[in-house]
């Protein structure tokens, strides 16, 4: 089947994050990790007929649920789920923030790869506990900018005994890394070496570019905790689903109980149908999403190369969140993207989100819209870019 990516849909006046947070209706939105992709017929169809139905009560998450979540992991990423392995909540974060809790003491220290998801930080600071940044580092062995690891930093963080716990963006926002099954058991030799445990952010594992190949932590530790939703790649957050995936039976007990202490322990009456709609009919879909991803980022590239070629685009091997070096125009990323949105009518995430330091002089532009959007967008950021270094 076809699918329409290039069509537009009218968002604004939807209650929608994305769009009706803008302070004008001439924004163009490119900023928060939300489609403008109407979702797949079969996930459209499943919640309309659950609609139909006209009563909304408690859910009780049945067995089919379940299923459907062990039969995705293993055809698609060869991942052996078992089904008393899977806690269900309400998102990523709050499932992140009950790992979390399960796993440390207030004082202790959680290692991060900077630049990183925002919510990594909030998460483990109310959870007391203290952020530690192991910065990523551009690598010097290719033309194009990708992050790598700083292995001995990475290290020395580990070896701190406060640090007990390692949390990983897998595939990484905002640098767009999809990690290697080579870096992954790095990560995890180092980790088991000096006791901490892994928790694992998997939300964009089913976006990935061509070429590359996700490897689910699971597959490499045992031990480690693995969030995981289909509400990124099917664009489906406002539902309100995610799982934790814990082989251990008493770290699993601690985190459910902590699922129970925040009372993120119900999902409502459209979240499962919608979870069991992606992963049971929904597969060429997200595979005709990826490429369409894929050729706005080659658009995007080209872009770049032509109409501000001293800024630096990372290479994109998953996600739809392109990371973008912009010193050569500003230091200051925040003063940038006020500017850009106050005068430039574009909003676009400033670096520092994601690392007060590590994102300094970059800015995150989220491309999983029409491509026509996409590229009113980058010739707004164009045009006040270059209207700022005649001044």
């Amino acid at each position: 089947m076809k699918y329409n990516f290039d069509e537009l849909t009218e968002r604004r006046g939807t209650s929608c994050v994305k769009w009706d947070e803008s302070p004008s209706a001439d924004v163009i939105p490119m900023w928060v990790a939300d489609m403008d992709f109407a979702v797949a017929p079969a996930i459209q169809e499943a919640i309309r007929k659950r609609a139909e139905h006209g009563i909304f009560g408690y859910t009780y998450v049945q067995e089919d649920y379940y299923a459907a979540i062990i039969s995705w992991f293993l055809r698609r990423h060869g991942w052996r789920i078992k089904r008393e392995e899977i806690l269900y909540t309400t998102s990523v974060i709050p499932a992140m923030s009950c790992a979390i809790k399960a796993l440390t003491m207030p004082g202790e220290k959680v290692l991060i790869l900077s630049p990183d998801y925002n919510c990594f930080f909030s998460s483990i600071r109310n959870n007391g506990c203290e952020v530690s940044e192991s910065v990523l580092r551009p690598s010097r062995n290719t033309e194009e900018l990708v992050f790598e690891i700083d292995w001995e930093d990475f290290e020395k963080r580990c070896a701190d005994e406060k640090t007990t716990v390692f949390l990983l963006c897998n595939p990484h926002n905002p640098t767009g890394r999809v990690w290697t099954r080579e870096e992954l058991q790095h990560m995890t030799d180092i980790c088991h070496h000096h006791h901490v445990r892994i928790i694992s952010d998997e939300i964009h594992c089913e976006l990935i570019m061509p070429g590359q190949q996700f490897c689910p932590m699971g597959t490499v530790d045992t031990d480690a905790i693995i969030l995981n939703s289909p509400s990124k790649s099917f664009n489906i957050a406002g539902l309100q689903v995610a799982n934790i995936i814990c082989k251990d039976a008493e770290t699993r007990r601690r985190i459910d109980r902590a699922i129970n202490i925040n009372e993120v322990c119900d999902l409502n009456p459209f979240a499962p149908v919608a979870l069991n709609a992606a992963y049971n009919e929904s597969e060429d879909w997200i595979d005709a999403l990826n490429e369409y991803l894929w050729d706005n980022y080659q658009a995007l590239r080209l872009f770049f190369e032509k109409e501000l070629p001293h800024c630096k685009v990372t290479s994109l091997e998953g996600t739809y969140l392109v990371w973008v070096d912009v010193t050569c125009y500003s230091n200051n990323v925040e003063e940038l993207c006020e500017h850009l949105l106050t005068e430039g009518k574009v909003w676009v995430n400033p670096g520092t989100m994601y690392g007060p330091e590590s994102g300094k002089g970059y800015i995150r532009i989220n491309i999983a819209c029409p491509r026509s959007l996409m590229m009113e967008g980058l010739k707004r950021i164009k045009e006040y870019m270059k209207d700022e270094t005649k001044k």
